[in-house]
């Protein structure tokens, strides 16, 4: 992590963007913290991230940070205790569950429940370590209505993701390669110059492989294979020589591909 300043305003939802081992939750946990720098300083709130200015954040980890041993009741009684506010009552699609084990509870419901614990203590500043990992379409819906709510009652909210449709809506994107911010903005800004190609062939699977293999930066788009930031002549004659017939189209590039043009370490 080196030098990395970004701001999030009461109300605005930033999100957090970058390849797993980018730094996306080392950051979250210095800006709780909960991880000491070795060099600089944290700053959040206005000053350093102590127990008081702790007390005005919101927290969801990507592991939900639920005691799996508690009743839903329990978990949302604990936190409320140890903030020191009064007991909020469980939403109505959750309080069916308030007497079961945590660790028993669907996956969506335990998210669901983190938010709620998360918010117990009304914070200024809620963050989200890839708040909706692993549930359905719909319950992603769902906790993003969450948080459109609470940024509506003024909150500030910064959420990693690797959902790009999540992203977009987001009112500002960061995106952190090896532990550097290196663009911010709206998702054109961060696209930037990146340059991308369709290569659309029946034999999908070994035009992966093939360009893979020859060190390409290539994603799968459903069964079109994408590439980025390379000359479409190189891609053509890789797949010559391959004798795989394709064909090889300039496409807009997304942010999926800037990510992994900064992750190979090929982005000027």
């Amino acid at each position: 992590m080196s030098d990395v300043s970004m701001h999030v305003g009461r109300g605005e939802v930033v999100g957090l963007l970058g390849a797993n081992g980018a730094g996306k939750t080392t950051l979250m946990r210095m800006l709780l913290g909960l991880l000491e720098t070795s060099d600089g300083t944290v700053e959040v709130l206005g000053g350093p991230p102590d127990r008081e200015r702790r007390r005005r954040i919101g927290y969801v980890p990507q592991n939900l940070g639920l005691y799996p041993d508690l009743t839903a009741a329990e978990n949302l009684r604990f936190a409320a205790d140890s903030y020191g506010t009064p007991v909020p009552a469980l939403p109505t699609d959750l309080a069916r569950y308030a007497g079961t084990l945590v660790g028993a509870l669907p996956l969506g419901a335990q998210r669901q429940l983190a938010f709620v614990v998360a918010l117990s203590h009304d914070p200024e500043v809620l963050l989200l370590d890839e708040p909706t990992s692993g549930v359905d379409a719909l319950s992603r819906a769902a906790l993003w209505d969450t948080i459109r709510e609470q940024a509506g009652t003024g909150t500030g909210v910064l959420v990693t993701t690797h959902y790009m449709q999540e992203a977009q809506q987001c009112d500002r994107l960061l995106l952190m390669s090896d532990g550097l911010l290196v663009g911010q903005g709206s998702e054109a800004d961060i696209i930037g110059s990146t340059s991308a190609a369709a290569v659309r062939t029946d034999d999908w699977a070994t035009a992966f492989a093939t360009l893979n293999a020859a060190g390409v930066p290539v994603i799968l788009d459903g069964r079109d294979v994408r590439v980025a930031d390379v000359d479409l002549d190189e891609i053509r004659r890789i797949l010559a020589d391959a004798r795989l017939p394709a064909t090889v189209t300039p496409v807009p590039a997304t942010i999926e591909e800037r990510m992994l043009v900064l992750a190979r370490g090929t982005a000027g």
